[in-house]
């Protein structure tokens, strides 16, 4: 098993639970950016770069993953990507993506993107607080755990 992140998007205090998480579990974890990242020195954790683009730390990660593996993302397709390769997806808030929540989490991610486009400010979400980091910590914790 081994944990992807989409590390540009990825806040900072998720990437230094991720990296503790590495060291502890002695679990690989691949950042994946569209430039350069500083990452602590271990053996479990490394940082892949990729060209500039839409989608193309994406589009990366899903042809890298295999079925066991945790995608870190809040990336809605992404998310579907790794599941749909038999994979595990856990964004940043510390909510799994599952099989039974993609569909309708899409829906509403499409929604909101044409609601966007047709010049409706829907509003971003929050920054990421102290609850929110410890239910990521919990999440990959129980997860690892597992796996």
């Amino acid at each position: 098993m081994k944990i992807w992140v989409d590390a540009d998007a990825c806040p900072r205090v998720i990437k230094e639970i991720l990296y503790r998480a590495a060291d502890r579990k002695k679990v690989q974890i691949t950042l994946v950016a569209n430039q350069p990242l500083r990452t602590p020195p271990s053996p479990y954790i490394d940082s892949l770069v990729v060209g500039a683009g839409f989608d193309v730390a994406d589009e990366k990660i899903v042809e890298l993953i295999n079925s066991g593996d945790l995608v870190i993302t809040a990336d809605i397709p992404l998310a579907a990507a790794a599941i749909a390769k038999e994979g595990f997806a856990l964004n940043p808030r510390g909510q799994f993506y599952t099989a039974d929540n993609i569909a309708e989490r899409l829906a509403v991610r499409n929604m909101l993107d044409e609601l966007r486009g047709a010049g409706v400010e829907t509003g971003g979400p929050a920054a990421i607080g102290p609850n929110d980091k410890q239910t990521f910590a919990n999440q990959l914790d129980r997860f690892l755990a597992r796996n």
